[in-house]
C-alpha cells in the first residue's frame, strides 16, 4: 500500500486559501511602529518628489530681489482685503507660494508671475517670501498669470478687460489672451469692446469698480461715445466730490450725470415767435424798416385780437412808461 503524502492536503489548502494582508492596526508596537513611521515618511517625500516638475523648485527668496509682472492686472489695491492677508502671513506664515521666473533682463532677480500681494506683505514683515521658480516665456508668463488669478475670481470686470487690453496691446495673439483669461471668443469681443472704447484715463478714474458687470460696463461704454459725454466725464472725474468717493460710486456717479445731460431740454421759444403758457395762442412777429406785423394764431385769435385793438391805448402809454424810465 501506497504510503500517503501527508504534505498534500497542507498544500492544497494553502493554495487555495486567500492571501493574508496586513491590516491598519497590525504591528504598531515598539520597533515595528517606528520602522512603519520612517517608510510612511519616506513614501510621503518620494511621492513630493514625483510630483515636483524639472525646473521648478521652492525657495526662500529677499523681496528685495523680485520685480513685478510686465503686465498689470490689477487696478489700485483693496485695502480690507490686503489688511486681512498681511495679518494671516504675520500669524501663521505664508501658507501658498508665489511664482517668479528668472527675470529675463536682471541677472540674479526674478520676476513675480503671481502673487504680488503675498510679496508684498512679506517685504513689509521682513520676512523671505516662500516662491516657486520656473523658467517660462513670456506667452507662458501671461497665462500662468491670467489663470491663477480667474481661478480665484476676486477681479472685477473692467480689470480683467484692460489686462485683455494690456495683452492685445503687447501683440499677443487672442487665442492666447482667451487661454490665460479662461474665456472664448465672444466674451473676449465684449471685453476688448469696453477697453476699447473707454479710454483708459476714464477707467482709472473711476476703478476696480468690483459691483460693475459685464452689461452696465457695455452700457458705459456706448454711452460714452455720444457727442459731449467724454469731455463731460473728464471735467467731473477731475472735481474732488468724485474723487472722495468709492470706486463703485464713481461708475454710478458718472452714469448719472449722463443721463442728465442727455435728458431733452425742454425748448426756448424762437426769435420772432411767442406762445402762451396754456399754448393756447401763438403770435407770430415780422418786422422790417418801419413796419411790424403780428400774426395771431389759435382758434380764439380774432377775440384775442379785438382785446389787443381795443387796449392799444393803454399799451401804448405803458411803452412810453417804461422808455421814459430807461432813459430812452
Amino acid at each position: 500500500m501506497a504510503r500517503k503524502d501527508v504534505f498534500a492536503s497542507i498544500n492544497a489548502v494553502g493554495n487555495t486559501a486567500p492571501e493574508r494582508r496586513a491590516t491598519p492596526g497590525y504591528a504598531t508596537h515598539g520597533a515595528s511602529r517606528s520602522m512603519i513611521s520612517s517608510l510612511s515618511e519616506l513614501r510621503d517625500k518620494v511621492a513630493l518628489a514625483e510630483q515636483q516638475v524639472p525646473g521648478e523648485a521652492i525657495v526662500d527668496l529677499d523681496p528685495a530681489l523680485l520685480d513685478s509682472s510686465f503686465v498689470s492686472d490689477r487696478m489700485g489695491s483693496d485695502d480690507l482685503a490686503y489688511g486681512e492677508l498681511l495679518e494671516a502671513i504675520r500669524e501663521r506664515g505664508q501658507d501658498t507660494p508665489i511664482q517668479v521666473r528668472p527675470h529675463p533682463s536682471g541677472d540674479g532677480r526674478y520676476q513675480i508671475v503671481f502673487g504680488h500681494r503675498r510679496a508684498r506683505a512679506a517685504r513689509e514683515l521682513g520676512r523671505p517670501v516662500r516662491a516657486v521658480v520656473k523658467s517660462m516665456s513670456d506667452a507662458d508668463h501671461v497665462i500662468a498669470q491670467g489663470q491663477e488669478n480667474s481661478a480665484r475670481e476676486n477681479l472685477s470686470f473692467i480689470e480683467r478687460a484692460m489686462f485683455a487690453q494690456s495683452l492685445l496691446n503687447l501683440g499677443y495673439e487672442r487665442t492666447t489672451i482667451q487661454t490665460a483669461l479662461s474665456v472664448d471668443a465672444p466674451m473676449l469681443t465684449r471685453m476688448l469692446s469696453v477697453s476699447g472704447r473707454v479710454p483708459a484715463p476714464i477707467v482709472a478714474a473711476i476703478g476696480a469698480a468690483k459691483s460693475i458687470g459685464r452689461d452696465r460696463w457695455l452700457d458705459f461704454a456706448q454711452q460714452i461715445e455720444r457727442p459731449g459725454s467724454l469731455a463731460l466725464a473728464n471735467t467731473i472725474i477731475s472735481h474732488e466730490t468724485f474723487k472722495s468717493l468709492g470706486s463703485d460710486a464713481r461708475f454710478d456717479f458718472l452714469v448719472a450725470e449722463f443721463k442728465k445731460a442727455n435728458r431733452p431740454v425742454k425748448r426756448a421759444n424762437p426769435a420772432g415767435e411767442w406762445r402762451a403758457e396754456d399754448a393756447s395762442v401763438r403770435a407770430e412777429f415780422k418786422g422790417s424798416g418801419k413796419s411790424y406785423a403780428i400774426a395771431l394764431k389759435s382758434n380764439d385769435a380774432a377775440r384775442f385780437g379785438r382785446f389787443i385793438a381795443e387796449n392799444l391805448e393803454r399799451i401804448h402809454k405803458e411803452y412810453l412808461t417804461s422808455t421814459k424810465a430807461e432813459g430812452k
